[in-house]
């Protein structure tokens, strides 16, 4: 084995060359799953800023517990959890009537799609996150990634 490991170091072969040559197995799967390999694109749950808390406790029903908030130009303003519907049922007597702005996550963590699986896996465990919107470079909301997902993919 110390033979092998020295011959490897000296042939300069990383683990991102195991993962090219061993896509199938699991270094593999963490070293190339993307997050747009899994992240969803269609349907996505996004409301304005405008909306109420009405329409957002639907969606968080219907899409798996993330609201994105966004402008007209498509760029994410911010988001909305059922733990921030939670909170917010806790001191507000008429929550569906509270518009979305007034209660979401303005600076949320967000992924994007060119990233690694894994490295998002990382990110959403520290901060106790289940899904991420996935931005594009100019800000534009382009998916949603949910943890379950990558690591059904193997991401982690």
């Amino acid at each position: 084995d110390a033979l092998a490991v020295a011959l490897l170091e000296v042939k300069g072969f990383r683990r991102e060359d195991f993962a090219r040559l061993h896509p199938g197995g699991r270094l593999g799967r963490m070293l190339l799953t993307k997050v747009s390999d899994v992240m969803l694109t269609a349907s996505l749950p996004i409301l304005p800023a405008t909306a109420t808390m009405r329409e957002a406790v639907v969606l968080l029903a219907e899409r798996r517990g993330i609201v994105l908030v966004a402008g007209t130009d498509a760029k994410l303003l911010g988001l909305l959890t059922a733990g921030d519907l939670t909170r917010l049922m806790e001191r507000e007597q008429d929550v569906f009537a509270v518009r979305v702005d007034a209660a979401m996550v303005r600076d949320p963590k967000v992924a994007r799609a060119d990233e690694l699986g894994s490295a998002v896996v990382y990110r959403m465990e520290q901060h106790g996150i289940m899904a991420m919107p996935v931005l594009a470079a100019d800000g534009t909301i382009v998916g949603v990634v949910h943890l379950h997902d990558l690591m059904r993919a193997g991401a982690a």
